[in-house]
């Protein structure tokens, strides 16, 4: 079923679409359901639509968390689609790299190593992400989907799906914690201990000086991460950081509340720290997904992918005088 009410509007005109959640389509959440059919459109848009009621799941309204089953139908109402979406402009840099730093690929997913200042998909000011990219220089794939998220400057492992079935599976395996994280980051400072679980609560959305942050809370949820040295330098420390579970901004505020916010991170860092190791060419966020460990969703082996560290964090490491 993917009827269209309205037949007597003109052929350019959006019209109301009911379409019938089949098999391949469900268990997942509404809006990523209609950010995926309502191409172009950006995703205020199609939160604002939802929140009106103007989108409804056998006709009732729903929120956009609501999470889509076989038989379910959905009516999504006339929203007109920005054009020339497939011409969106994707930039030499995202190209090579969209093109060149596949770590992994199979017919279900792929693993990209994804470059820091990229953000994983368009919306809030950006006309395209990493998946948008993605999709364009491979306009024959049916299916291509965010598993997981990472923050703009953060580059690394990023899992990126071909088929709705591995999609569900991999969204399982990340929210049963199946999946273990390795992160590297470079600490301000220079931390004494050699490891330390940090369990501090984790609350999001809370507004100060009009910013989205996300700070330590009671009333947050529960948050894990293990941090582990590996070299400490003159004013600096690397770590491995590994998160048990995954809020957001999680190893970057769980930083900061040991006293070593990450270099570079200018959302919950120090201003003046940034400015000086930005004097000493750290551009960017020193956070990088080195590597992913999980079972196969298909074969069931374990498996394995590591990102290199880009090699202008590697060439910086090698000038930090090390403790």
């Amino acid at each position: 079923m993917n009827n269209q009410e309205h037949s007597d509007t003109p052929s350019n005109t959006p019209k109301v679409q009911l379409v019938e959640i089949t098999e391949d389509m469900c268990d997942q959440r509404l809006d990523n359901f209609l950010i995926a059919r309502l191409k172009g459109v950006p995703k205020s848009r199609i939160y604002r639509i939802v929140r009106k009621g103007e989108v409804r799941v056998n006709k009732g309204r729903v929120d956009v968390n609501y999470r889509l089953l076989a038989g379910d139908v959905v009516r999504i109402p006339p929203v007109r689609v920005a054009e020339k979406t497939e011409e969106m402009f994707v930039g030499q840099n995202l190209k090579d790299a969209l093109e060149n730093d596949i770590l992994f690929e199979d017919d279900g997913f792929l693993v990209l190593n994804k470059p820091a200042g990229f953000a994983v998909h368009g919306g809030s000011g950006l006309s395209s992400g990493i998946i948008e990219g993605l999709r364009q220089i491979r306009p024959d794939a049916k299916f291509l989907e965010l598993v997981h998220r990472l923050d703009r400057d953060t580059s690394g492992c990023l899992l990126i799906a071909k088929k709705r079935s591995v999609l569900k599976l991999l969204h399982e395996f990340f929210r049963d914690d199946q999946v273990q994280k390795t992160y590297l980051a470079l600490l301000t400072g220079q931390w004494a201990r050699k490891k330390l679980v940090v369990t501090a609560p984790l609350l999001k959305n809370v507004s100060k000086g009009g910013e989205r942050m996300v700070v330590v809370s009671q009333s947050g949820k529960e948050a894990e991460t293990l941090f582990r040295r590996i070299k400490t330098f003159n004013d600096a420390t690397l770590v491995e950081a590994s998160p048990k579970t995954g809020r957001t901004h999680q190893i970057r505020v769980h930083a900061a509340f040991l006293g070593h916010p990450i270099v570079g991170d200018e959302r919950y860092g120090s201003d003046e720290l940034n400015r000086k190791f930005k004097a000493r060419g750290y551009k960017r966020m020193f956070l990088h997904a080195q590597q992913v460990t999980f079972k196969h969703p298909i074969t069931g082996d374990s498996l394995t992918i590591v990102a290199p560290l880009p090699r202008q964090l590697e060439a910086l490491l090698k000038h930090e005088e090390q403790v």
